[in-house]
């Protein structure tokens, strides 16, 4: 990190985008700062568009779209959502869906099941949330972020809709319901043989619901927005369990006893056919290797051997069997045919498979590592995936939370493996205050191991110097994490390499 001009004014450029949310006055801020810095992009991360007339264009897109409630203020229902869908002639009847839900894993299993899909020839749509950096990455075709002259004429597509519905409903579509109506508008246009498509929050009530997915997906439950979604494993399920439909299949990833109860009666009043992890799928065993580990995994039509998957830690060698394992259900492995999917075709899938903020190495010498976990259950997978594909003598967190989490358990996960913890915060309106996140770190970690940074790029450039106190070859390293938006404004300061 240094001085220069472009990081001094990375706060000048976002303070100045007065009438944008701040989620996306970063993204721009970042990428006309420091696009000259980074290296190149990884696999579906796009940067901002090279042409002035095609970014002035999706800078007014996105800033109508912040005019719209964001994707914390919700009114549970379907009812607008639905309304646009009838509007635009149904479009997400239009092709077969694999539908995910859960609370952590769920846009790496979606990315998992969009490269198998891949390998198979098969023409994928991709939707999922929230973005890392670019608001493009949410809406997919063919494995890779749709390009922004494409999402401006989508929206410009759909916008005399959003409006007709708009004006008949008590409340305006959000933020979330209008890009999921253009990623369904999108996805039968192009046309995809197959939508992956993850839900926003919850099942029964999301957006995303006005699909009826042959194939339904839930990876763990665990606590989060539990304002929204209750306060225990079974009621979380409860609203989950609403993406089941009539005569599906559900790939059930391992889960709390309660919540696996409540999804089994649900798969039972709808008929729908059930596989369970560690029973009739699963991981036989794995070994760490190069850039991430050497899996074998049990399908539903048998084993999978040596299969290579370049990302780290036991929670994603679980969700490639649970994305095996849907992918095999969209094909009827287990059910109408009785052979295995193509090994090559699977090896060459999960070789190619990328997950940028989940477990990233964005630098060396320290090592800088990004993951975006934002919850307990998530902060624990990532420790532990830490802690097994690193070796690293002396880690610095860098740690940025939004203010609607449960920042101490947070914290307390990740306490065994961090030698010091930088707090910072980042633009986002949700963000917590650096001094009050610092005061619920003072009590986990001590005073002795906390440092205040209010301003990421400071935060940043401390935990660096924290880690390189040993030496270059000493093993220190740095773990941003707390937030996507932390994670995704890191990853602009800092490039790749």
């Amino acid at each position: 990190m240094s001085d220069s001009d472009p990081l001094d004014s990375f706060d000048e450029i976002i303070a100045t985008e007065t009438d944008r949310d701040p989620d996306l006055a970063v993204i721009e801020a970042g990428s006309r700062t420091l696009r000259t810095q980074g290296g190149q992009p990884q696999a579906g991360v796009p940067t901002r568009p090279q042409d002035p007339e095609v970014d002035k264009a999706l800078r007014e897109v996105e800033a109508e779209l912040a005019t719209r409630w964001g994707e914390t203020k919700l009114e549970p229902s379907v009812t607008r959502i639905a309304a646009l869908m009838d509007v635009l002639g149904e479009p997400q009847r239009s092709y077969p869906s694999i539908h995910i839900t859960g609370t952590n894993g769920k846009t790496s299993t979606a990315r998992m099941v969009e490269a198998l899909l891949g390998a198979f020839e098969l023409r994928t749509g991709r939707y999922t949330s929230p973005h890392v950096q670019s608001i493009t990455e949410r809406i997919s075709l063919d494995g890779a972020p749709v390009a922004a002259e494409r999402f401006i004429e989508t929206y410009r597509d759909i916008k005399p809709y959003v409006e007709m519905v708009d004006a008949q409903q008590e409340f305006r579509l959000s933020f979330f319901e209008v890009l999921t109506g253009m990623a369904y508008a999108a996805f039968a246009d192009a046309p995809v043989d197959v939508a992956v498509v993850e839900v926003g929050m919850g099942g029964s009530w999301d957006a995303t619901n006005v699909i009826d997915g042959d194939v339904a997906v839930v990876t763990p439950i665990d606590l989060d927005h539990t304002d929204r979604l209750g306060e225990t494993p079974a009621a979380i399920a409860g609203e989950k369990s609403g993406i089941i439909k009539q005569d599906a299949t559900v790939i059930l990833a391992q889960q709390p006893v309660e919540a696996a109860q409540v999804m089994l009666k649900k798969a039972v009043e709808v008929d729908a056919t059930v596989a369970r992890e560690g029973l009739e799928f699963g991981v036989v065993s794995r070994q760490v290797a190069v850039g991430g580990q050497l899996v074998t995994l049990r399908g539903l039509g048998g084993e999978y051997p040596e299969v290579y998957l370049p990302l780290h830690g036991p929670y994603q060698a679980h969700n490639a069997a649970v994305a095996l394992a849907a992918v095999e259900a969209f094909f009827g492995v287990g059910a109408r045919r009785p052979d295995p999917l193509d090994i090559d075709h699977v090896r060459k899938a999960f070789a190619s498979v990328a997950s940028p903020g989940r477990v990233e190495v964005v630098r060396r010498s320290p090592t800088v590592v990004l993951d975006a976990a934002h919850n307990p259950a998530g902060a624990r997978a990532t420790a532990e995936a830490i802690g097994e594909a690193f070796d690293f003598s002396r880690l610095i967190g860098v740690v940025g939370a939004s203010g609607d989490k449960n920042v101490r358990g947070l914290l307390e996960a990740f306490e065994p493996i961090f030698a010091e913890v930088v707090v910072t915060q980042n633009s986002s309106h949700r963000a917590m205050d650096a001094d009050e996140l610092a005061a619920i770190a003072v009590e986990v970690f001590g005073e002795e191991r906390v440092q205040v940074e209010p301003r990421l790029p400071d935060a940043l450039e401390a935990a660096i110097t924290l880690a390189e106190e040993e030496g270059e070859f000493a093993g220190g390293g740095v773990l941003v994490t707390g937030s996507v938006i932390t994670v995704g404004e890191a990853r602009l300061l800092l490039g790749k390499g």
